[in-house]
């Protein structure tokens, strides 16, 4: 069956080329992120003990939970969390198959608990929160919809839902990808005052690129306010050396613009994540499948993070529309800007969308039409290939927040 691929020339002024750009990552520690990871990490727990116990993965959807903001009391050199922080688990699970009891629930909390010890080493895990999972079983029609995945060579779609992505990404993308990596990858495992829970927000106006870092520090490992500043500014210049070494445009970072260092009242904080003192968390209200949040492009509300691997397109589709995406910019000359949108109808094979959109800004010299037909077999191959984005998925190697 000929899949319905539609491709158009894109009418707009490129994104590098408009003055105003706003860009943001929530790094893992923050709270909305903290709920996709836990989300995303029960989803995969889920699917290996089933494809362990079963043979196949079972129906489930993970991409509801909360992360609800315990109390601390932070202070210079170790301080204490009062209130613990409280982690509901909720969404679908398969709880029993063919005879066979899974415990779902069991699963689920050691998941999550797991991820939280492995992205917060400084938390108390007996002490400092607390994991409750309420998860119940799907809805009867989703069920029966998922079930039938066990039949057929391509699953049927659970929803009618549609997934985005594009490429490439532009330099101010580039810049709080590259900043975010560098803090994960080089400065805190050198200096673990660097709370995993940072917020990265970028403003392009112009050439004039402003990064405004919100970012938890440890105070174990910060002795006094002199050193707090001091580790402030040493921060604040590392990160601008990396943001400069992705552009020749004027970069400027501010850390923490919220302290106020007469008072004393700064962001210190005793786990790194603010969710011990205040803030909370929900799954899919934070980054992307592509990992940021980027109101000069096209973006789906749905919730990657959490959804079934197998036949979940809020989870598929948006992951596939960004390989897609980028598939075309590394293969088809010409391409300037790609824009990737594809549409299921419930209980339709996944492989064969209602819609599969690709808008295409080309560069000055290159016609729409010359393109168009590469683009089109690229698309077509991914759907073709759809079911290795699930294996991906569940192997890990593909990051939905």
């Amino acid at each position: 069956m000929k899949r319905n691929i539609s491709i158009e020339g894109l009418d707009q002024i490129p994104i590098e080329r408009q003055r105003i750009e706003l860009v943001e990552r929530k790094c893992l520690g923050h709270p909305d992120s903290i709920a996709d990871g836990v989300a995303e990490s029960i989803s995969r727990a889920l699917s290996a003990a089933y494809l362990e116990e079963c043979g196949v993965v079972l129906h489930h959807n993970t991409d509801q939970g909360e992360v609800v903001a315990g109390e601390s009391i932070p202070q210079f050199g170790g301080g204490v969390i009062t209130k613990p922080i409280y982690v509901l688990l909720s969404g679908r699970a398969t709880k029993s198959f063919n005879g066979t009891n899974i415990p779902a629930d069991a699963i689920a909390m050691e998941a999550a608990r797991n991820y939280i010890k492995e992205i917060l080493p400084t938390l108390n895990m007996d002490r400092d929160i607390t994991v409750d999972s309420r998860m119940g079983m799907g809805s009867t029609d989703l069920r029966d919809v998922f079930q039938s995945c066990g039949t057929a060579t391509i699953p049927r779609a659970n929803d009618t839902s549609f997934g985005v992505g594009y490429a490439p990404f532009s330099e101010a993308e580039s810049i709080v990808a590259g900043v975010a990596a560098y803090l994960d990858d080089q400065m805190r495992p050198k200096y673990p005052v660097i709370g995993q829970d940072c917020k990265i927000m970028c403003l392009r106006d112009g050439d004039d690129i402003t990064l405004t870092v919100a970012m938890a520090f440890v105070d174990r490992y910060c002795a006094s306010l002199d050193e707090y500043v001091e580790m402030k500014q040493f921060i604040q210049e590392q990160l601008a050396a990396v943001a400069k070494g992705l552009t020749t445009r004027k970069v400027t970072v501010a850390v923490n613009t919220a302290d106020d260092i007469a008072s004393e009242s700064v962001f210190l904080t005793v786990s790194g994540t603010s969710a011990e003192m205040g803030d909370d968390g929900s799954v899919g209200r934070g980054n992307r499948a592509n990992g940021l949040i980027t109101p000069n492009r096209p973006m789906s509300m749905e919730a990657t993070s959490g959804k079934n691997p197998i036949n979940h397109i809020g989870k598929i589709y948006n992951l596939l529309a960004n390989q897609i995406a980028a598939d075309c910019v590394a293969k088809v000359d010409g391409i300037e800007e790609i824009y990737i949108r594809m549409l299921s109808q419930i209980g339709y094979p996944i492989d064969q969308p209602h819609v599969a959109s690709a808008q295409v800004l080309t560069r000055p010299g290159t016609k729409v039409a010359t393109v168009t037909s590469e683009i089109e077999s690229i698309i077509d191959e991914w759907l073709e290939d759809v079911t290795s984005i699930t294996e991906r998925v569940i192997r890990g190697e593909l990051k939905t927040f």
